[in-house]
């Protein structure tokens, strides 16, 4: 079925409210799950929307609560999403931290206790369009295992990056640490359908190509070690930092009624302090860069996108919390 992006947004709206959410959470998912469409990273866009829908539901994600904001430096914004949603502390606190950014040169958000915060590319993306370089990192309920433990230890450990570009949409590099994300198992568990080797193990710590198997055992880091590595970095920067959930200690995001409470810690800087030509310099290197066949991410971000396609059955799994 075919939505314009208006339609897409009040549909939004229109299942997380009937689901439980109060008008402004289900304006700021909404708001998010499109803007994953338009990065043609629907796995966190519609298709993750149900998982939000039964967070309400069961209580896992708080849907009427305001976050709170503080200052604990002229630099720093922290925030308390008190078991709500990601999407919402960040937008509380945007034009606040565009103001700090502008005052200072460089300012870190701090969010905790908050629900899985989708796509992670969202926030850097927006800083970006700002004229702002920014860089996040969040954590996740343990479902990766490090190392040569076979136990999940990490979230899937995402973390992003984004820089503005001259007369183009920003670089946005959004990237988890496992070799996969877990809804890409998940999918492929619902469809019976084999995953690549070296994407998870089994509740035994075999590698496995089974994804009903890997559901019930580990994904994997990407790059071995090092991939091992850069998760227990996101973790201490979106944990750690943050006062949040380490993973090890996050409730399930998609089971029981209790928050993940996990962390989201992003810094923004403006480069224009350092760099008064940033933004064109980063058009002429990237297309120096494209013109040696490298691929530049964030290129798939349609900023005219008119028109959002889901599946019938999505749909029709939507519309059923609306009888709810």
């Amino acid at each position: 079925m075919r939505y314009d992006l208006k339609s897409a947004r009040e549909f939004a709206i229109h299942v997380c409210v009937a689901a439980g959410a109060s008008k402004a959470v289900a304006i700021s998912l909404a708001e998010a799950t499109v803007a994953a469409e338009c990065s043609g990273r629907s796995s966190v866009g519609f298709a993750h929307l149900p998982d939000y829908l039964e967070g309400f539901l069961c209580g896992r994600i708080a849907g009427t609560e305001e976050p709170a904001l503080c200052f604990p430096a002229p630099a720093l914004i922290q925030v308390d999403a008190k078991g709500g949603i990601a999407q919402l502390g960040f937008d509380r606190a945007f034009e606040e931290l565009l103001t700090r950014v502008s005052a200072y040169g460089v300012t870190v958000f701090s969010l905790q206790n908050s629900y899985t915060a989708g796509e992670l590319g969202y926030y850097v993306r927006r800083l970006a369009r700002k004229g702002l370089v920014a860089l996040a990192a969040t954590n996740g309920s343990a479902l990766m295992a490090g190392g040569q433990s076979s136990e999940a230890v990490y979230g899937t450990n995402p973390f992003a990056f984004a820089a503005p570009v001259d007369n183009r949409a920003p670089l946005v590099i959004d990237q988890a640490s496992s070799a996969t994300a877990f809804v890409n198992i998940r999918r492929a568990a619902e469809r019976g359908e084999d995953i690549p080797e070296g994407w998870a193990i089994d509740e035994k710590g075999h590698n496995t190509t089974d994804s009903r198997e890997a559901i019930k055992g580990a994904l994997l880091a990407f790059g071995g070690a090092r991939g091992a590595n850069i998760a227990l970095m996101v973790e201490i920067l979106a944990a750690g930092t943050t006062g949040a959930n380490w993973s090890l200690d996050a409730p399930s995001f998609d089971d029981g009624s209790h928050s993940p409470g996990v962390g989201l810690f992003i810094v923004a800087l403006n480069p224009q302090l350092l760099v008064p030509d940033f933004s064109a310099r980063m058009a002429s290197q990237i297309e120096r860069l494209s013109s040696k066949g490298i691929h530049i991410p964030g290129d798939s971000y349609t900023e005219d996108k008119i028109e959002i396609d889901l599946s019938s059955s999505l749909v029709a799994t939507l519309e059923k919390y609306c009888s709810h």
